[in-house]
C-alpha cells in the first residue's frame, strides 16, 4: 500500500519536501487536510437572507407575501425582517420600483413617477375606473372597513353592482364580518389598489379637506341616529361604533 503524506497547512511558503521517511516511523503533521467542515462551529452572528436576497424574493412572488413568510422562509427574527424591508425602501426611493407595505404584507409596486410611462405601455389594455367606482374607492379607503350599507348612505345610491366589480378588479377585498345584526361583510382597499394609485402605504392618501370632512361626519352621524330608530335595520349599531375609528374624523 503506498504512502500518503499529510502536508501542514498554515502561512508562508512551503518547505521542500525532503526523503521519505522509513517505514514505520510517525510522520509529523500538525494539521489535517480535508477535516469535515460540519465539525466547525456555526458563525454565531450569522447574517441570514441579505436585503438584496429579499428584494429578488419579492420581486419572483406573484402575490405579497406577508412577513410571517419572510420570517419562515429566511429563517430571519421579526426585528431583522422588519430592518431589511425599511433598508430596501431606502433603497428604492430613487427608482422606478418601490416597496409597497399594507399591514402585514408586503410587495414591490412601481413608483408614481413612472406612472405616465407604465400607461402609455399599457395602452387601451388598462381598463378605466368609473366615476361611481372611484368615490366607492375613495369612501373605503378613508373609512375601511367598512360595510356596503355604509357605502350606499354616503353615495345614496345602491352600491352594490360597483362593489362587485371592484370586488372582481381585486381593487377591494372582503375582511371578514362586522359584529352587529345580520354579520355585514367589511370592505378593505387591496395592495393592487396601492399599486394602481402609486401608494407605498395607507399614509400616502391625500388629507382630505376639513370642510368635507366635517361634513361627512355630521351626515353620516345624523343618518346613523336615524337608523337607530328604525327596527330591523342591520348595521346600525356596527356604524355607529365606526365613528370611533373614522380616519378624517380629526381632519
Amino acid at each position: 500500500m503506498s504512502e500518503t503524506r499529510l502536508v501542514p497547512v498554515g502561512p508562508g511558503p512551503l518547505e521542500p519536501a525532503g526523503p521519505s521517511e522509513p517505514a514505520g516511523e510517525p510522520v509529523d503533521a500538525p494539521v489535517l487536510v480535508g477535516t469535515p467542515a460540519v465539525d466547525a462551529p456555526a458563525a454565531p452572528d450569522a447574517p441570514g437572507a441579505s436585503v438584496a436576497e429579499i428584494e429578488a424574493l419579492l420581486f419572483v412572488a406573484e402575490r405579497p407575501l406577508t412577513r410571517a413568510e419572510l420570517r419562515s422562509l429566511t429563517g430571519l427574527g421579526r426585528d431583522e425582517v422588519d430592518a431589511r424591508l425599511g433598508d430596501l425602501e431606502i433603497q428604492l426611493r430613487d427608482r422606478g420600483i418601490r416597496l409597497v407595505s399594507s399591514g402585514e404584507q408586503v410587495m414591490l409596486g412601481t413608483s408614481p413617477e413612472s406612472g405616465r410611462l407604465i400607461a402609455r405601455y399599457l395602452g387601451a389594455g388598462e381598463v378605466r375606473l368609473s366615476p361611481a367606482a372611484l368615490e366607492t374607492l375613495a369612501i373605503v379607503a378613508y373609512r375601511q372597513p367598512v360595510t356596503r350599507g355604509t357605502i350606499e348612505r354616503i353615495r345614496g345610491v345602491d352600491s352594490g353592482h360597483v362593489v362587485r366589480g371592484l370586488l372582481h378588479r381585486r381593487l377591494l377585498l372582503e375582511q371578514g364580518r362586522a359584529d352587529s345584526p345580520g354579520r355585514p361583510i367589511l370592505y378593505v382597499t387591496s395592495m393592487e389598489f396601492m399599486e394602481r394609485f402609486g401608494l407605498t402605504s395607507l399614509d400616502d392618501l391625500p388629507p382630505i379637506e376639513a370642510e368635507v370632512a366635517a361634513r361627512l361626519a355630521e351626515a353620516a352621524t345624523a343618518d346613523i341616529a336615524d337608523l337607530a330608530d328604525v327596527e330591523g335595520l342591520d348595521g346600525a349599531r356596527d356604524d355607529a361604533g365606526a365613528q370611533e375609528h373614522l380616519p378624517f374624523a380629526d381632519a
